[in-house]
């Protein structure tokens, strides 16, 4: 192939790639597109490699985050354009290691690699539209549930580069050489559809009934959390409708309230009309309530925390998660001095949201909670802490205002699927305009509340103290995955020196 094929091919890679998330949510388009993306820089030189990378990482994230453009389109565009950057790496790396024998697995590898450096760096990276979280309505997304999200980029991946091999196998005319690769894309969706479901050779769960409020915001977009006490006030209302059905025996009390994050951006703990509305709702459902807030950080009038806080009917607020991850640039600005001076729109973040330390394991009225706030639901090592820290459910408080009547939520809601796979346990989002939702342990969504609803819902869900193999695994599997990536560039790298004249 010319370059300009290759070139080609890597766009319409990464476009075909982007149809696999929400709203399309067509999951073999992943596998098709990644395809797509490894055969542009098979065998290329490491600067072609990284050429078409950045191209069809171009083609990927700006399609996919096009939910960006409610901040603004540079803000879309230039975080496109830094993610696509990951992807020339990949691009340098697939074209340096797929002149080895064994590509096949150094190839997913290498994805694997760019995947688990992106979710990290620079300030704790950004973990959206990893090729693991595509596959939430496909059979692969049932390898969660035995080696995580950086395995189940692993197989997707494998599969797009076995196929990748056939293609090439039979462009050479070489047709025995065809079976084996078709064979291992047969075998491992094969095993997709036998892996045992998370819940599947326990015995019966214990359960908890659990409820969750949205109670919608008066605007969206930039200025939805503009009029803070008419977020608060949607709230508390939703609530007491619900206690007042709980009252009449038409819903079943539940054991605990999830309201999102941001349900009140006043801190209740410098405005006492605040708490007492809290408490007002709190003793009316007769049960503690897990609120989103915003408040102060004790000493340092100069930042904030975005937490969830346990509010008991009878004595009021209690444990506190802080938020573990909050979001660069959408939470916190580095480099606020020199940037400030350029973008007005961070006159919109005043102060910092510090980082929390502790992971969100809140025990309310007997069910332990696995609590993570909006974004930190992609990336893996705050879910995995709650669930190590003896999660029987994990909650999600998000707020989502901001990205209304975008693919935004939705995207969110199939990370949170895979989630459940991964863990082993059920998954209640709370959104302030939406998705609100029930997953099962095995990604089927048993009740959801779409955008521009408000109201309730309550819904038992079964509880789980058992760790599934991929919340045991996962960290080590991720680190030999990469130093399998490490391994094969530098041997490559070696290989690529002594063929040199």
């Amino acid at each position: 192939m010319n370059w300009l094929t290759r070139l080609l091919l890597a766009v319409a890679g990464g476009f075909v790639m982007s149809l696999a998330y929400a709203p399309t949510s067509f999951g073999p388009a992943a596998l098709v597109g990644a395809a797509l993306v490894i055969a542009a820089s098979w065998r290329v030189r490491k600067a072609c490699g990284a050429l078409f990378g950045f191209a069809s990482g171009l083609s990927f994230f700006i399609p996919l985050m096009n939910w960006l453009t409610v901040i603004g389109v540079d803000a879309w565009l230039l975080l496109g354009a830094y993610c696509a950057l990951w992807w020339a790496l990949q691009g340098a790396g697939i074209a340096l290691v797929s002149r080895l024998r064994g590509a096949v697995l150094w190839v997913p590898a290498i994805w694997v690699l760019q995947e688990a450096l992106r979710d990290r760096i620079p300030f704790g990276g950004y973990p959206w539209g990893r090729l693991g979280f595509s596959q939430a309505d496909s059979s692969i997304a049932d390898y969660a549930a035995l080696i995580a999200v950086p395995g189940v980029t692993f197989v997707s991946a494998l599969i797009a580069t076995l196929a990748v091999v056939a293609v090439i196998a039979v462009h050479q005319r070489r047709t025995p050489r065809v079976l084996l690769p078709l064979g291992g894309v047969v075998v491992l969706v094969a095993i997709s559809f036998v892996i045992p479901t998370p819940t599947a050779g326990e015995g019966p769960n214990p359960t908890a009934v659990i409820a969750v409020v949205q109670g919608g915001t008066p605007q969206t977009g930039m200025g939805a959390m503009d009029v803070r006490r008419e977020v608060l006030d949607n709230h508390v209302r939703e609530t007491l409708i619900l206690a007042n059905e709980i009252r009449a025996g038409d819903v079943q009390r539940p054991d605990v309230v999830l309201w999102p994050e941001n349900s009140t951006d006043i801190s209740p703990f410098t405005d006492a009309t605040v708490t007492a509305d809290i408490s007002r709702a709190a003793r009316a459902v007769g049960v503690p309530i897990l609120v989103g807030a915003v408040t102060d950080v004790p000493d340092d009038v100069t930042r904030v925390q975005n937490v969830g806080i346990l509010w008991d009917p009878q004595t009021g607020p209690g444990h506190i998660y802080v938020k573990n991850q909050p979001v660069p640039f959408g939470e916190f600005i580095p480099f606020r001095e020199l940037l400030s001076k350029y973008i007005a729109r961070f006159d919109r973040i005043p102060r910092d949201f510090i980082a929390g330390s502790e992971p969100g394991v809140i025990s309310a009225n007997g069910v332990v909670l696995g609590n993570v706030i909006c974004f930190e639901v992609a990336y893996d090592q705050v879910v995995h802490s709650v669930v190590e820290g003896g999660a029987e459910v994990i909650t999600v408080q998000t707020n989502n205002a901001t990205y209304a009547q975008t693919s935004q939520p939705e995207q969110q809601l199939q990370i949170e699927r895979i989630r459940s796979v991964e863990t082993g346990r059920a998954v209640v989002v709370a959104a302030t305009t939406g998705v609100s939702a029930f997953i099962a342990p095995d990604r089927r969504i048993i009740a959801a509340m779409g955008e521009d609803q408000t109201g309730f819902l309550v819904e038992e869900v079964p509880l789980r103290t058992s760790l599934t193999l991929s919340t045991i695994v996962s960290p080590a599997l991720e680190v030999v995955i990469v130093l399998i990536a490490v391994l094969a560039m530098i041997m490559a790298a070696v290989k690529t020196r002594r063929l040199a004249p």
